[in-house]
């Protein structure tokens, strides 16, 4: 494993969700619109994150259109939110991504390249421009004009805006989460992810 994701497996979390028994009237008020976990269950980053409320109120309209409401297909978003958490060592968002990516249609194949990078075999041109994307926010905070131009030919002007704003929006996340240690949730699966090296573009 490398280093910087090493570094972000905390032992314990920093912080920890928010126990109910502490939640005041405007706490449950922000949680009661939040996405369950099967069985009822708030997920631990809303849980966490609330206990800055004001930030958590205006969190969820953001993440909530780019996740539900974006211009991007379900399948690209997921490739680019996998690569954005392999990038970060974000295994809380990794594990949360993962059935959301199998549902929007990428396979397990596809996930085996996303840990490769965008040399991978197989990657369609659009799919290797979508992880170079990933790649190059993520080292330089630009896409190069290669694949600005590459993914140009299949986007418009909105689509192009909603990939950088994407990348950084699941980047900040990543930093929430490795720097709080939040935990992932029950039922949801990091296999494959905290074992072997890490390979970065």
């Amino acid at each position: 494993m490398s280093q910087r994701h090493e570094a972000a497996q905390q032992a314990r979390p920093r912080l920890m969700p928010l126990p109910e028994e502490q939640w005041d009237a405007r706490t449950r008020k922000l949680l009661a619109t939040a996405a369950l976990d099967p069985g009822g269950r708030i997920p631990n980053i809303f849980t966490t994150l609330v206990r800055h409320p004001d930030l958590y109120e205006q969190f969820l309209p953001f993440g909530g259109q780019l996740l539900r409401r974006g211009r991007l297909p379900e399948r690209h978003r997921e490739l680019l939110i996998l690569r954005t958490a392999w990038n970060t060592g974000a295994r809380y968002e990794w594990g949360r991504h993962l059935p959301l990516a199998k549902a929007a249609g990428v396979t397990d194949t596809d996930i085996d390249r996303i840990t490769e990078g965008p040399d991978a075999p197989g990657w369609t041109d659009l799919q290797r421009h979508l992880i170079l994307a990933a790649d190059e926010l993520n080292r330089d905070a630009r896409m190069s004009d290669a694949t600005w131009e590459g993914l140009a030919e299949h986007f418009g002007d909105a689509e192009l805006i909603e990939i950088t704003m994407l990348v950084g929006q699941y980047h900040m996340v990543a930093f929430f989460l490795n720097s709080t240690g939040v935990e992932l949730d029950p039922g949801f699966d990091g296999t494959g992810f905290a074992e072997g090296d890490r390979t970065h573009g």
